[in-house]
């Protein structure tokens, strides 16, 4: 059976069996001997899942018009031969030297008008006519040339769209800019009325006066940047597209991905509206040595990916075996990080592990970044750990297509991510992530798993909302979550919460705009605190950041601030709502606050922790549709920790004792 007479482009996909292992493979960056010793290599480490090709076009094509695929042929046969399948990339990521020499129209201009040159990666605009041209010609050579290939199993296409650069200003960026607008808003009128031009004598008489909000005297118009935000992240799936529809027509059985790069800090493309032109979800992350809680953002990150896939199974497609090199101080990972990383995200709904890269390069800008096969060899603790990590992931091949299970919902939305770190808002210190990533931190120490959802998405099943900092909501996503309250969920907003509409409007008649009426309350006006500022609660912690003059209108004071001018102010309410609950939160509470609203939270809900744990241990369970379910305890710490679990541990085989080592991971297949 060819790949186009497979039922599905996600079926190729789903037919690997097993949990998908291995990563980045370079092999243009080798003789011929180290290709060969790679396959016995691989072999030894279990790898079973390569991308190949992703910055191979000055390879590929070294002059316009002049391919080379004898050596890519030679790579995707031998991969072939032991059964290693392959996600093929486009090799668009980075235009070779002939084709930027011919065009450098094709490069991307920054917002003070800066050239960015050839020389690295990345150099394109995505709304380059001419680009498009090309990067279509030889993703359509590709295509065409490995439509049967057995190992073909994926299409990388380009990679990490958006990393480096992600937004546009050059001539051809304005144009396309432009014409989004066209399509979006019909009108010159209805633009003006949403970007609420009349104010700075900013009114347009026709499209064609539109630019980039590029650098400018003062504060920008914040409608005019939140579009340019959202005509960036179109423009790089538009690209994306354009390149997919050559693989749907030429391979219309093999699905199509990119590498997402979805963690606590990327926020340029929205990659929940990306979602729908990805047959799977395939996401990048690498952690920040320097973070003491590593394994919370590692969390985070997954939970994300997760949710941008709806709760489907996910690919990583890149992480690091130890260091990485572009960090100010490249720490490696500590002895079983590896193996904790790797099946904390496989605990978060990924069904493939892989790495940046294969081999570690000689030569070239992340020669010291960490890989699978080190600049050492197979005498290092990085190889044995790889090695292991295959063995582990071979005993976990049960595991895969199961579902991570969660009662808890927190909200997240990059639009209101956007709009609201716009400049000119009411506090610089009220950053999106802040207070949701202070609630995860919480539910993750408990072993609470969260879904990550989108405020348009069905909250139906959840017993537990979270509603952080959500600036800007659509009223069909108010009333999404309003609805969740009536059906018997605890539902918790917090300030700076349904402030503005889509366009960036407020909301008018008090905050907290579109949630005023579930919560019972209305804000008269906000105080936000001033730098190094903290203020007294009722219940004896402390909160800083911001606070505000709440009135209750049907709610409930839990706790309130206690100094001047706000004394006796509601600080946290609750009210009443159908057969749920819907709790306001007005200041940025501290730890201590934190937790002490997520236990009661908790406790009113229902929600509770996948299993009883001793601290420091990660728990996620995942289920299967026939409903088996593995539970994974991930030990963080440097002592033993008991976990309250009965069944098969997988890693071991034996069953498990209800112990975990220091450091170490259990995947238990429960009775």
């Amino acid at each position: 059976m060819t790949l186009q007479e497979t039922s599905s482009p996600a079926s190729v996909w789903n037919n690997i069996e097993g949990i998908a292992f291995g990563g980045d493979y370079n092999p243009e960056q080798w003789p011929v001997s180290v290709r060969l010793e790679d396959l016995e290599l691989m072999k030894e480490a279990g790898v079973s899942f390569l991308s190949v090709g992703i910055f191979s076009w000055a390879l590929l094509e070294p002059a316009e018009g002049t391919y080379d695929f004898a050596w890519l042929d030679e790579v995707m046969d031998n991969l072939a031969g032991i059964g290693v399948k392959v996600a093929l990339a486009t090799a668009t990521a980075a235009p070779p030297a002939w084709l930027v020499r011919k065009h450098p129209e094709i490069l991307p201009v920054t917002a003070d008008g800066t050239v960015l040159g050839p020389g690295s990666r990345r150099h394109y605009t995505p709304s380059s006519a001419v680009y498009r041209r090309y990067a279509t010609g030889i993703t359509r050579k590709l295509a065409e040339r490995y439509k049967d290939h057995p190992a073909l199993a994926l299409w990388h296409v380009d990679n990490e769209l958006g990393c480096h650069v992600s937004e546009f200003y050059g001539e051809e960026d304005a144009a396309a800019f432009r014409s989004w607008l066209k399509r979006r808003y019909g009108t010159i009128d209805a633009l003006n009325a949403s970007w609420g031009t009349a104010f700075w004598s900013q009114n347009y008489g026709s499209f064609d006066e539109i630019l980039p909000p590029a650098v400018a005297p003062s504060t920008l118009n914040p409608g005019q940047q939140l579009d340019f935000q959202r005509f960036n992240s179109w423009a790089l799936m538009d690209y994306y597209r354009e390149l997919v529809a050559v693989l749907r027509e030429v391979t219309p059985g093999v699905p199509c991905t990119t590498n997402l790069m979805a963690s606590s800090a990327t926020k340029s493309m929205d990659y929940f509206d990306w979602a729908k032109d990805l047959d799977v979800i395939a996401n990048d992350h690498y952690l920040v040595a320097a973070d003491p809680e590593r394994q919370i953002e590692l969390a985070f990150s997954a939970d994300l990916t997760r949710g941008i896939a709806g709760g489907d199974p996910w690919i990583l497609m890149e992480h690091s075996t130890s260091a990485v090199n572009w960090q100010p101080r490249n720490q490696p990972k500590m002895p079983g990080e590896m193996l904790r990383n790797s099946l904390a995200h496989l605990a978060r709904g990924a069904d493939a592990v892989m790495f940046f890269q294969w081999r570690q390069s000689f030569a070239g800008s992340e020669k010291f970044h960490s890989a699978m096969v080190p600049h050492g060899g197979r005498d290092t603790r990085v190889w044995r750990e790889v090695v292991d990590l295959g063995a582990a992931l071979k005993r976990l091949a049960p595991v895969r297509g199961s579902r991570v299970e969660s009662r808890v919902a927190i909200v997240f939305d990059y639009e209101a991510w956007w709009a609201g770190e716009i400049d000119s808002k009411p506090s610089v210190d009220v950053k999106y992530l802040d207070l949701l990533r202070a609630f995860h931190r919480q539910l993750f120490l408990r072993g609470v798993s969260v879904d990550m959802v989108h405020p348009s998405a069905s909250l139906e099943g959840y017993d537990l909302v979270l509603v952080c900092t959500l600036y800007s909501v659509t009223d069909e996503a108010a009333a999404n979550i309003a609805a969740a309250a009536s059906a018997g969920a605890t539902v918790l907003v917090s300030y700076f919460s349904g402030i503005a509409d889509e366009k960036d409007h407020v909301r008018l008649g008090g905050y907290p705009g579109a949630f005023r009426d579930l919560l019972g309350v209305r804000v008269e006006e906000f105080h936000p605190l001033l730098a190094g500022t903290q203020l007294k609660l009722s219940d004896g912690t402390i909160s800083s950041v911001w606070s505000e003059h709440v009135h209750l209108a049907g709610a409930e004071a839990l706790q309130t601030f206690t100094e001047y001018p706000l004394e006796g102010v509601p600080s946290l309410t609750k009210r009443s709502v159908g057969a749920g609950a819907a709790w306001y939160l007005a200041t940025f509470p501290d730890r201590e606050g934190i937790e002490s609203i997520v236990d009661q939270l908790l406790e009113e809900s229902g929600a509770a922790p996948v299993a009883a744990a001793d601290p420091g241990v990660e728990l996620t369970r995942r289920r299967s549709d026939d409903g088996r379910s593995f539970l994974f305890a991930i030990n963080h710490s440097r002592s033993s920790a008991l976990v309250q679990a009965s069944g098969v541990e997988l890693l071991s085989g034996e069953r498990f004792e209800g112990s975990v080592p220091a450091g170490g991971v259990v995947v238990v297949a429960e009775d």
